[in-house]
């Protein structure tokens, strides 16, 4: 097994006034060539949007770009007609593909919008561009992962062009959890939303994340209320 340390502190950080964001891996300007990607996944930025403010209007293409909200309402417009609003316990996925422009803004004027904006590099490139959202309310299981993405339309959650499956978990303290890879060659990306967990005899707090590669399992214990953003990804692309 091999793990890659992403601490909370360690992240890249923009404060743009309106827009507060911390990097996983390297993102407009901030870059560290030591962080580039996990395997495909490309971004994983903390956003923090304060009232009424968003992105305009912007071009993507050939990326899957998901988004989950933490606190808040997110209003999503995008070429292919779709208006929505996302809010905590949604999931949303778009396939840029060959191009698609969108805004992203939080519809309220006097509360903060908090999201996770992820990008996953496809493994196909320039297909017909798609939205998908979903509630996980659901979905949702204590003490244990429960899948909301895959590569599998007919999957439980969201689908993207890619071999990956993400899921989250909602751990009361003292819990053991073991999570099986679906292909042994890819790695796993985990993140603490809140709370904190021990694994590999590694110890991680709130916004802190670990790379792990070359294991087909791997399990986890909660040191305290916690919740775990999983992602299972390719290495190579």
């Amino acid at each position: 097994m091999k793990t890659i340390l992403y601490t909370s502190d360690s992240r890249g950080h923009a404060n743009n006034g309106w827009l507060n964001s911390y990097h996983s891996f390297s993102f407009a300007n901030y870059h560290n060539p030591e962080k580039m990607n996990f395997g495909v996944l490309r971004v994983l930025n903390d956003d923090t949007v304060s009232g009424g403010q968003g992105f305009g209007q912007h071009p993507h293409k050939n990326m899957e770009i998901i988004s989950i909200p933490l606190q808040g309402d997110l209003e999503h417009k995008d070429s292919m007609g779709n208006t929505t609003v996302i809010k905590e316990g949604d999931v949303q996925a778009m396939s840029a593909g060959t191009g698609v422009f969108h805004s992203e803004y939080n519809k309220n004027k006097n509360e903060e919008v908090k999201f996770l904006q992820i990008w996953v590099i496809p493994k196909t490139q320039n297909v017909t561009p798609r939205y998908d959202q979903i509630s996980t309310h659901d979905l949702a299981t204590k003490n244990s992962f429960y899948q909301i993405l895959s590569p599998n339309k007919t999957d439980q959650g969201v689908w993207i062009h890619q071999d990956a499956w993400f899921s989250l978990g909602d751990f009361e303290t003292g819990i053991s959890s073991t999570y099986t890879l679906n292909k042994n060659s890819n790695g796993l990306f985990l993140f603490v939303l809140e709370g904190g967990i021990t694994i590999n005899e590694q110890q991680l707090k709130r916004r802190d994340a670990i790379g792990i590669s070359e294991t087909n399992e791997i399990t986890l214990i909660s040191t305290e209320t916690s919740k775990v953003l999983l992602m299972e990804v390719p290495m190579e692309f």
